[in-house]
């Protein structure tokens, strides 16, 4: 489980990969910028020239096969809305799936293996937004 207070899913799923030394990387503003402070070095990311938060998420997605988006609400908004609209610019698959959907995990697989996904992008809204979607 993830603290409260971690920016939620995309660190959170970069813990995951790291613990289970599973590659990961993307990007992340220039500065390493996030809500919290700077992103710890120990993550494997590469600093966009901005640091302007729209562009890590338009370059994390262009450059995946697909998009998974958790939250804890089914409603995405801000961030989590403009990371779907970039995945329908950029033709890429994006899957959102919600904390109240039991049958989530199935459904991931499946996307993944309908898509043959090598490279996912993980997003979802911030901690600051859902406290809890990090620890779900």
């Amino acid at each position: 489980m993830f603290p409260a207070d971690k920016p939620a899913r995309d660190r959170a799923a970069l813990d995951w990969a790291l613990t289970h030394k599973v590659e990961c990387g993307g990007w992340c503003p220039k500065g390493r910028k996030a809500e919290d402070g700077p992103i710890d070095p120990k993550y494997p990311l590469k600093e966009t020239p901005s640091v302007a938060y729209i562009q890590r998420t338009e370059w994390n997605v262009r450059d995946s096969d697909a998009t998974v988006l958790f939250s804890v609400d089914p409603k995405l908004t801000g961030g989590s809305l403009k990371t779907m609209e970039f995945a329908r610019a950029h033709n890429k698959p994006c899957l959102h799936l919600c904390l109240r959907d039991e049958t989530a995990a199935e459904k991931l697989k499946a996307f993944a293996a309908e898509h043959r996904v090598t490279i996912l992008n993980v997003a979802g809204p911030r901690a600051s937004k859902e406290p809890r979607v990090g620890n779900s």
